[in-house]
C-alpha cells in the first residue's frame, strides 16, 4: 500500500543572511524576489557575534561591529525597496554567530536563504561554517544561492530523489515550482556502482533492479500529480557512475535545484555536499520530516 502523500505546502516567509559580501548581496535579492513570488515577508538577519567576541574585544570595537551591521541592514533593505517597493522588509542585528544567528531566525520563518561565499573570497570555508552548518541543522528549508545572478529562467525546478521516503518533501518541491509557474522535473541516478560488486546485489538482476527504479520514481510523479493537477511535472532516471556529477550537470537546466537532506544530522551527504559547492542554480535542502503546512511566522 503507498503511504499518503502530504498535503500542498504552505511557502513561508524568508530569512536571509547578509554579511557585506557580494555574494550575500545576490543571495538577498534572490531571496527578495522569492518572497515577492510567494507574496511573503522578508527577513534581513546580521550576524554581529558580540556575545561571543565580548570576551576578547573592546566595548568600542563591539559598538563599532554592531554600527557597521546596522549599516549593512539598512542599504540591504534599501536596495531591496529599490526592486520590490511593496514588499514588506523586516530587519535583525542578531548578536550570535552566523550559524545560530540564521537558525534562531529559521526556527520562525519558512525558508533560510544564504549566499555561497563570504568575505575575503574563500568560498570552501564559508559554506564549512556557515552555508554548510545551517543547511545540516536548520529545522527549515535552506537555500544556498549559486549560479549566475542574470542567468535566464529555464521555467523548470529539478527534485532530486532516491526512493519512495522522498515523497514527504516532493509536494514543497512542487510548491516551488507552481509558485514560479514552472514544470517540475523529478531526477533520480542510478548508480551501478552502488550496485554491482556488493554480495547482496550480485545474484540480483541490475537491469531488474533499474527497471524498479524507472517504476518508483514515475509512481512519485504520479503522486504529485494528484496534489498538484495543473502542474506539469517530468520524470527521468539517469544512468551514470557519479551520483553528484549528473545532478550538477542537471543544474544548469534549471532554475532551483530540491533535495532532501537525509536523516543523519549534523553531517550533510556527500551528494548535497557536492551540489551546493557546484552546482549551476540556487539548491535547497529539505529536512527530514518537513512539510511546511504553515506558515511559521510569530511561532
Amino acid at each position: 500500500m503507498h503511504s499518503e502523500i502530504p498535503a500542498r505546502p504552505e511557502l513561508g516567509d524568508l530569512v536571509v543572511g547578509v554579511d557585506g559580501s557580494p555574494s550575500a548581496r545576490t543571495a538577498v535579492l534572490w531571496a527578495a524576489a522569492e518572497a515577492d513570488r510567494r507574496g511573503r515577508s522578508l527577513h534581513l538577519v546580521h550576524a554581529a557575534d558580540t556575545d561571543r567576541r565580548a570576551l576578547h574585544t573592546s566595548a568600542e570595537t563591539l559598538r563599532e561591529a554592531r554600527e557597521a551591521g546596522r549599516e549593512l541592514l539598512a542599504g540591504s533593505a534599501l536596495a531591496v525597496h529599490d526592486r520590490f517597493p511593496d514588499l514588506a522588509v523586516t530587519r535583525e542585528l542578531s548578536r550570535q554567530e552566523p550559524v545560530a544567528a540564521l537558525r534562531t531566525a529559521a526556527g520562525r520563518r519558512g525558508t533560510v536563504v544564504v549566499g555561497n561565499r563570504g568575505l575575503g573570497g574563500f568560498s570552501a570555508l564559508m559554506l564549512g561554517s556557515v552555508g554548510l552548518g545551517v543547511a545540516a541543522r536548520a529545522d527549515v528549508p535552506v537555500v544556498v544561492v549559486r549560479g549566475e545572478a542574470e542567468h535566464p529562467e529555464t521555467g523548470s525546478v529539478t527534485a532530486a530523489v532516491h526512493d519512495a521516503a522522498d515523497l514527504d518533501w516532493l509536494p514543497l518541491a512542487a510548491a516551488e515550482a507552481a509558485a514560479r509557474k514552472a514544470a517540475l522535473r523529478i531526477v533520480s541516478v542510478w548508480n551501478v556502482l552502488a550496485h554491482a560488486g556488493n554480495v547482496a546485489t550480485m545474484l540480483d538482476d541490475l537491469d531488474g533492479i533499474a527497471r524498479q527504479r524507472v517504476l518508483e520514481v514515475k509512481d512519485l510523479a504520479d503522486r504529485v500529480r494528484e496534489v498538484h493537477p495543473d502542474l506539469v511535472v517530468g520524470h527521468h532516471v539517469e544512468t551514470g557512475t557519479s551520483t553528484p556529477g549528473i545532478l550538477v550537470a542537471a543544474s544548469a537546466r534549471t532554475d532551483l535545484l530540491v533535495m532532501g537532506r537525509g536523516r543523519r544530522p549534523p553531517a550533510l551527504g556527500r551528494v548535497a555536499h557536492t551540489l551546493i559547492h557546484h552546482a549551476h542554480c540556487p539548491v535547497e535542502i529539505v529536512p527530514p520530516a518537513f512539510t511546511g503546512l504553515a506558515n511559521r511566522t510569530g511561532s
